[in-house]
């Protein structure tokens, strides 16, 4: 079977991977020096690793059906499900481990709505979906953490410790929404019972707090340009590691 689209010819590799051609190639190094490309005894892959990634990230970015995109690369569909689940955790963000000193983090959760619903539940959004703790760095707007997914049913104060999130932020100052109360979050004034207004200065401060934290919806509607996250057909830890790779993706556009 003849491949329509190859890692080899750059012009497919932004519209099919989300990243430029040098960003593909500094993450095939990273996955080279990691052992990605290591040859094993028994059947060897029938794609090169660049044409593997590309399989892979194309299926986050387009979220075409393997029957669909398994042709595009020249292969079965049981071959790009083997891709997929073989290169899916390789190419999935480290959290880091260390913050420097005065770092300022941005914490939301988003949902991704899931079809195994083993591991989804029914959300405000109606649908069966995965909730997914998100940490970015408040200057950089790269993400250094994302928990463990959840159900969708599942809010985000109890969430946020659930997943591990809070646990990786350790005591990094950390800015999150209204959810998150008593979490050691710095979240915004609210109005306590029997108060019909802030006080002014409360109210500026809601204000800087909500253009701040808008950063982190930015990096969620930069994320969900991979299309996976819009519906997501993997089964398991799937959607975890579809949304630790595209943490990943979205750190190495910023990047450059």
């Amino acid at each position: 079977m003849v491949s329509v689209i190859t890692a080899s010819e750059p012009s497919w590799i932004t519209p099919f991977a989300g990243l430029s051609p040098r960003c593909f190639g500094k993450l095939l190094t990273t996955l080279r020096r990691d052992g990605a490309d290591v040859v094993h005894r028994g059947r060897q892959w029938s794609l090169p690793l660049e044409d593997r990634v590309l399989l892979v990230t194309a299926y986050w970015r387009t979220n075409l059906t393997l029957r669909q995109l398994a042709p595009l690369l020249g292969v079965s569909k049981s071959t790009a499900g083997r891709v997929i689940n073989h290169l899916g955790p390789l190419l999935a963000l480290q959290p880091r481990r260390r913050f420097a000193k005065g770092t300022v983090l941005i914490a939301d959760g988003t949902l991704v709505p899931t079809r195994d619903h083993a591991i989804a539940e029914r959300s405000k959004n109606y649908r069966y979906s995965t909730n997914h703790q998100v940490v970015i760095d408040a200057d950089t707007r790269l993400v250094v953490v994302v928990g463990r997914s959840l159900a969708g049913n599942r809010n985000d104060c109890k969430a946020w410790e659930e997943s591990g999130a809070k646990a990786a932020v350790g005591n990094t100052v950390t800015i999150g929404d209204g959810d998150y109360p008593g979490t050691g979050l710095v979240i915004p004034h609210r109005r306590k019972r029997g108060q019909s207004e802030l006080p002014d200065w409360k109210e500026e401060h809601n204000k800087c707090h909500k253009q701040v934290r808008a950063r982190v919806e930015h990096v969620f509607a930069h994320m969900k340009t991979w299309k996976i996250l819009r519906g997501c057909r993997l089964k398991g830890d799937g959607v975890h590691h579809a949304m630790l790779g595209i943490a990943r993706m979205h750190n190495l556009a910023l990047a450059g």
